[in-house]
């Protein structure tokens, strides 16, 4: 069967940064509080003229030029989002037009902050029925969108941006040493708990159950994450990196240290770019391979948590 892989990457953000100095200005909240509680310092936040699918269209072109491909060259286009106000056109259908592509099947997916993951396992799904040979795949949400700017324990945490990835087909990918390109998903939800995270209103406003989801996140995700290692038949010290979603640094730390990947490289991208949904995976990976931080064909475990309480994980080979 031929199995897919990520052959490059790219990442999008609004000019414009948030300091924590700059929200002071606007809530009760100090440089101090917000960093000893979430670990972020700063967040990028776009304005009313950069809509979800331009940031999403920027991280996209960056990585159809690091793949050296044409738009043309894709036969399909996903985007995970939670953010678009428009419900149509899609943002996967505005995406392909601002690229000029040629008639790629187009398809939004909204699972919130896990939205990446999930798409990026549709995608491998999809090239391995045959029905698609190269995906671009992105992650994009203006949370500031969202945003109850007057509530200090959830503005504090958001941020915009975009990150994208391009999926070919590997006929090679059964028998590439160390397993194939992109790796068995594993994912699922807590239904009952899906209010934690909410994303409703008119205007839609953010809203969530902290300690809730904080709980569920370092007790519940960290067996979940080593399943995904099992499923790809990595064990977790052999990671070179884990990119979990940028939610929360006290989340992120403490899920890391219990998955065991003694050897791998933390993604901690939150610190610069806040909670940015499904942006966050893509876009600290990205990063983490611009900088050359992870080796090429090195094993990456992505792993997606949050709205819907739902979760994805896949172990990729690093592009």
């Amino acid at each position: 069967m031929t199995g897919s892989r990520v052959v490059a990457l790219g990442h999008y953000q609004p000019a414009k940064v948030l300091t924590n100095d700059d929200l002071a200005a606007m809530v009760d909240t100090s440089d101090e509080w917000i960093t000893s509680r979430v670990g972020i310092k700063t967040r990028h936040v776009g304005g009313p003229d950069e809509p979800v699918d331009e940031l999403a269209a920027h991280a996209g072109a960056k990585a159809l030029a690091a793949a050296g491909l044409q738009p043309s060259d894709i036969d399909l286009v996903l985007v995970a989002t939670s953010t678009a106000i428009d419900r149509s056109p899609s943002m996967s259908a505005r995406v392909a037009a601002r690229l000029s592509m040629g008639s790629p099947a187009v398809m939004d997916i909204n699972v919130v902050c896990s939205g990446f993951t999930h798409a990026l396992a549709v995608a491998d799904h999809t090239i391995r029925a045959g029905a698609a040979t190269r995906a671009l795949v992105i992650g994009a949400d203006k949370m500031g969108d969202i945003a109850d700017w007057t509530d200090r324990t959830t503005c504090v945490l958001l941020g915009d941006g975009a990150g994208a990835a391009v999926v070919t087909a590997d006929p090679s990918a059964p028998d590439t040493p160390g397993g194939p390109g992109i790796g068995p998903v594993l994912w699922g939800s807590v239904p009952e708990m899906g209010n934690a995270v909410r994303i409703e209103g008119t205007p839609p406003r953010f809203a969530q159950e902290g300690q809730s989801v904080y709980r569920w996140a370092t007790t519940q995700l960290p067996p979940i994450a080593r399943k995904v290692c099992e499923k790809a038949g990595v064990v977790p010290e052999d990671l070179a990196a884990v990119v979990l979603h940028q939610a929360n640094l006290r989340i992120i730390e403490p899920v890391a240290r219990k998955i065991g990947a003694v050897n791998a490289i933390i993604a901690r991208d939150v610190v610069d770019s806040g909670n940015t949904s499904a942006a966050s995976i893509p876009m600290a990976l990205s990063k983490l391979v611009e900088r050359g931080e992870v080796a090429s064909g090195a094993p990456v475990l992505l792993f997606g948590f949050g709205g819907n309480l739902s979760y994805a994980g896949q172990v990729i080979r690093c592009p």
